[in-house]
């Protein structure tokens, strides 16, 4: 028997790295819920001090800023014991002592049909649904889970082999420290910076996967055909690939803001013919910043290729971006001239979602204007969320 229901539980999604929050909205909604968005704790906690209709927090565990995942899960436990918790993260692995108590974790990258379940199992019983626009809720108990998609198996696969191949990397490495020779105490040292770059390694891989797994659930999402949600996906990738090459040449401590920008757009310029112009001082941003700006640059080019100012033979792009000192703010505009008459969107696509996230992800503003001109994209950012430090 249904029950009519007029209000849908709000869950609160507090995630840093843009892409994977975007999954979480996704995730949240199918489950019949209504996100609520944060890029770190103390975003959070302000939200959750301004209002009182929150049901359920799902936070990264592993967050930049005063306090990390584990510690705003006890903060809200605390302070708002109603509050139900999902902490997840790609790292790290609280035992339950460690955990808030009836909070629930969960490994990255993450199983859609489960979190589904559990985050109904959580919030209320039944699964909440629409029916002639009307939310409702069903309280037939639910059928067996769900098989898990072709993709996410092969996901689950690549991340099963990476594990064990990382093990294997381990053994080797023993191997070689003790065939040249190298005494125990150095070999005791040199297993502990091993075990060191090996977890980081392995942070890495599974933050990768996630937002790997992320990025395909997103363009198949709103594809026209598998064609189309194919052909997104592999042009995303391949725009976080790039951002990843330039991280490395940095050991994945900052870079150049030009060469970012100029990274994400080559591939899509004319030989011999340049089509984007840039005008701006260089500065050194941040790892998230890069991979953020990579991927929103990757949706505008796309964009632009497809609809605007680079589908007509005479078009360009001008890039600009200027320094406010006395603000210390950053505005950055992407403008297009000489292309065709501009036509807003019908829909609210994965690229314009994703470039509306990146202001919130750097504590700043995104603006889209369709003007008939050209279209134009502006951010702006606090420098301090951008500028690498030193």
């Amino acid at each position: 028997m249904a029950i009519a229901s007029t209000e849908v539980p709000n869950v609160l999604i507090v995630e840093d790295e843009m892409v994977l929050r975007m999954r979480a909205v996704d995730i949240v909604e199918d489950a019949g819920f209504r996100p609520v968005e944060a890029v770190n704790a103390d975003q959070a906690m302000s939200i959750l001090e301004s209002r009182s209709d929150i049901s359920l927090l799902f936070t990264d565990i592993q967050m930049p800023g005063s306090m990390d995942g584990l510690k705003l899960a006890h903060a809200v436990h605390d302070r708002w014991p109603g509050i139900k918790i999902i902490l997840v993260s790609g790292q790290v692995n609280p035992s339950e002592a460690e955990r808030p108590a009836d909070s629930r974790f969960f490994g990255k990258p993450l199983s859609v049909e489960q979190m589904i379940t559990e985050l109904q199992a959580m919030v209320g019983a039944g699964t909440l649904i629409l029916q002639g626009g009307a939310i409702v809720r069903d309280d037939r108990s639910p059928a067996g889970s769900s098989p898990r998609s072709a993709q996410e198996a092969v996901l689950s696969a690549e991340n099963d082999s990476l594990r064990l191949l990382l093990e294997q990397a381990g053994i080797d490495a023993e191997a070689l420290l003790a065939q040249a020779g190298i005494d125990a105490e150095q070999r005791e040292a040199a297993d502990r910076l091993q075990q060191l770059i090996l977890g980081e390694l392995h942070h890495r891989i599974k933050n990768t996967l996630a937002t790997v797994s992320a990025i395909a659930s997103q363009s198949f999402r709103t594809a026209t055909s598998v064609e189309h949600g194919q052909k997104a996906m592999e042009g995303r990738l391949l725009a976080l690939g790039r951002a990843h090459d330039l991280l490395m040449q940095v050991s994945w401590s900052n870079a150049s803001l030009t060469d970012t920008l100029s990274g994400a757009t080559e591939p899509f310029d004319n030989q011999g013919a340049r089509r984007f112009h840039f005008n701006g001082p260089d500065i050194r941003i941040t790892s998230g910043a890069v991979i953020a700006l990579a991927m929103t640059f990757n949706e505008l080019c796309t964009n632009t290729t497809k609809f605007g100012a680079l589908s007509a033979a005479n078009g360009r792009v001008e890039v600009s971006w200027t320094i406010e000192e006395d603000r210390q703010r950053l505005r950055l505009t992407w403008t297009e001239r000489g292309g065709p008459p501009v036509q807003p969107p019908t829909r609210r696509s994965f690229g314009t979602r994703m470039m509306e996230s990146l202001g919130q992800q750097l504590n700043g503003t995104v603006e889209l204007a369709y003007e008939p001109s050209g279209f134009r994209y502006a951010l702006d950012v606090p420098l301090g969320s951008v500028i690498a430090a030193g």
